[in-house]
């Protein structure tokens, strides 16, 4: 691991579509083949299927900044301080706006901290960290896994100000993170059946601040949203490619599409982009995210026992 000594050719992404107001989380959602993510600034959650010309939208009643698939075909979302679910329309279809239904509060006692990040793990746990939002700026935000089994359990990592970069291994053991006031992306070994992290390293330093969403493709490379733009590193640490938008700051990208060969960036102003067919042509296809396992032990908020709160 070594810090970029030398600067990167970058790669200009290319737009595809621009929807809402602001951009946070992208995901593609394999079981209704569209690309699924929340705009908290227009309170809207915006679904754009594969074989169609325009991204449509369904307003959520609290705002979301946060989601994941989910077996049933439903969508959980991180609002705020809340877990929640709702059962999206099919993409296309009108429908009213959809109110949540509460699976936990975290960190009830805490005002300052909100979710902040998080996506499935190769299980189908929930895994996530928070942010301090407080004005002192103080690393008071955790990591936590969230399971119908289980509950909510806390993860053994470092405090953060921002948890960010939260992603996995192809085969689920590894887990990557990182603090965006810090930058350095971490790693650890991670057990999902037990909520359990040891051998906690970094991966790779942040030669820019601001760190973001993180996935894995299945060669292992680990791509990473940093300062604005999209970095592409080995499953060693090192950087091997750099993208940016010249429009605005990526937010967040996902593999999807046929065989999950096509990698989107969504922008943190609401555009979707693509790459160069050059550039794409080459890369490996992702890692299908493993759907939120919300079978009949999923309970609402006040049926649940609070733990790590």
């Amino acid at each position: 691991m070594s810090q970029l000594s030398t600067p990167l050719a970058t790669t200009p992404g290319i737009m595809l579509v621009r929807v809402g107001q602001t951009g946070c989380a992208l995901r593609w959602d394999a079981q209704a083949a569209c690309w699924r993510w929340p705009d908290p600034q227009g309170s809207q959650l915006y679904a754009w299927p594969v074989q169609d010309g325009m991204p449509s939208g369904v307003r959520l009643l609290e705002s979301a900044g946060l989601i994941a698939c989910c077996r049933s075909g439903r969508v959980l979302l991180g609002l705020g301080k809340r877990l929640g679910m709702v059962e999206p329309p099919a993409a296309g279809m009108s429908a009213r706006p959809l109110q949540a239904q509460v699976l936990a509060t975290i960190d009830a006692a805490e005002a300052r901290t909100v979710i902040s990040d998080g996506r499935t793990d190769r299980h189908g746990n929930f895994v996530f960290g928070t942010a301090n939002t407080g004005a002192d700026q103080r690393p008071i935000g955790s990591f936590y896994q969230y399971s119908t089994r289980h509950g909510l359990r806390r993860l053994a990592l470092p405090v953060v100000v921002t948890a960010r970069s939260i992603a996995f291994s192809v085969d689920g053991a590894r887990m990557y993170f990182a603090d965006a006031a810090r930058g350095d992306i971490m790693q650890c070994t991670y057990d999902a059946e037990r909520a359990k992290v040891s051998d906690v390293r970094m991966f790779a330093p942040a030669p820019a601040p601001e760190r973001g969403a993180a996935i894995v493709d299945s060669a292992g490379m680990l791509w990473s949203v940093q300062g604005g733009a999209l970095a592409q590193y080995d499953a060693d640490g090192h950087p091997r490619q750099h993208i940016e938008l010249a429009r605005e700051p990526v937010a967040s990208m996902a593999f999807g599409g046929a065989d999950l060969k096509q990698l989107l960036m969504l922008g943190a102003r609401g555009g979707l982009y693509g790459l160069p067919p050059g550039v794409a042509e080459g890369l490996a296809p992702g890692v299908a995210d493993t759907p939120f396992d919300d079978g009949p032990a999923a309970v609402a908020d006040s049926q649940r026992p609070r733990h790590g709160d």
